[in-house]
């Protein structure tokens, strides 16, 4: 349950490289200390956290989410800014002393020790043995469904379940926060998927603080409370998953979070319209409609701009429509396939129409 004071406070953190970091990941060396190099990885970030939130840093690779969750969890030195967890600085402290701890995307079990030892290795540098310890290790499996699994080894486990026993593994020391690095990209689709339900239903049964790193814009609306959109070290944007999605700041989170329509009109205003809220229609009065409005019952109050549909794509659940307007802008529009439409075959590549829209709809971008 979420509280009025925030369990993370991060106060303008910044943190440069010598050079970007190599590989498919923002993650820098494992090293703790100063940067002072060419590379901004992040960049004046400013931040609170609730107590019992789940937060996602979202946003491409490179973008400089992971070097951020390493910083909170003490692997990196910022160059600049304070971090506080509780109210305590903790800028200074090394990861062992700071409330935290961190799941990476690698398991990284012990092969020749059990799940129970996997799961418990972390309780004897606190000096927790005997019944305690494995009263905490049972508690820790059981609330990652998989009590009666302590005896296993890692090769006996599927994907799904040594992702598990790695949360198990962070859960049994009791942080205040959770750090986790794109934990689910090693699964497949489906696993992944199943996994994302889970967590959730995990963070809200513990009521720890979850801040969860993904490249994933699904996986970051439906897991999260709020999500903050990074871009080359900045938040672009925080919010909860619907202002993200459906109010998109800035061009980058609305090309991020998938709008691919991007309008400017007479004035110069730059504005987005989500593909779903379009409706295309031929331009011959009663012909063919695709989209939320009906062609013979658009209100006058939309805003229209004469098209030439490019081309039809079918997807299963949707088909896209490409058009592209006088000036050359291509645009997209959605329409879901729950409902046959026959007469949308009339709009076919090259046939002239009218794009429109309600004007409510639309999201001015900031700049």
């Amino acid at each position: 349950m979420m509280t009025d004071a925030p369990r993370i406070r991060i106060e303008a953190v910044s943190k440069r490289f010598g050079r970007p970091p190599a590989g498919p990941k923002d993650a820098s060396p494992p090293t703790v200390g100063g940067g002072g190099g060419d590379h901004v990885a992040v960049d004046a970030v400013s931040l609170d956290v609730a107590a019992g939130e789940f937060f996602s840093l979202l946003g491409p690779s490179g973008c400089g989410k992971t070097t951020l969750l390493r910083i909170l969890a003490g692997f990196e030195a910022p160059d600049a800014g304070r971090v506080f967890i509780d109210g305590r600085d903790v800028t200074a402290l090394p990861p062992a002393a700071r409330p935290t701890n961190l799941v990476f995307q690698q398991y990284a079990l012990f092969p020749h020790l059990t799940v129970g030892q996997n799961v418990g290795f972390g309780l004897r540098y606190r000096n927790i043995k005997g019944a305690d310890a494995d009263r905490r290790v049972a508690e820790a499996l059981d609330r990652v469904r998989l009590a009666g699994f302590g005896g296993r080894r890692p090769h006996e486990l599927s994907g799904g379940q040594k992702q598990r026993v790695a949360l198990a593994r962070a859960l049994v020391m009791e942080p205040a926060v959770l750090l986790l690095d794109e934990p689910l990209g090693a699964l497949d689709q489906k696993l992944r998927r199943e996994m994302q339900v889970e967590l959730k239903h995990l963070q809200r049964a513990v009521g720890i603080t979850f801040v969860f790193v993904t490249h994933d814009q699904e996986e970051a609306l439906v897991m999260s409370d709020r999500i903050g959109v990074m871009n080359a070290g900045r938040l672009e944007q925080v919010g909860d998953a619907h202002a993200v999605f459906e109010r998109p700041r800035t061009e980058f989170v609305a090309r991020f979070m998938g709008a691919a329509n991007f309008l400017t009109d007479g004035s110069g205003r730059r504005f987005v319209v989500r593909p779903e809220k379009l409706t295309l229609r031929a331009a011959e009065a009663g012909a063919a409609s695709v989209g939320p409005a009906d062609a013979g019952t658009v209100p006058p109050s939309f805003a229209a701009r004469p098209v030439t549909v490019v081309e039809r794509l079918y997807q299963g659940l949707s088909t896209a429509w490409t058009v592209r307007d006088a000036a050359g802008a291509v645009l997209t529009v959605y329409e879901q396939n729950a409902t046959p439409f026959a007469a949308a075959a009339r709009l076919a590549d090259g046939t002239p129409a009218v794009l429109t829209w309600d004007p409510a709809h639309e999201v001015v971008l900031d700049g």
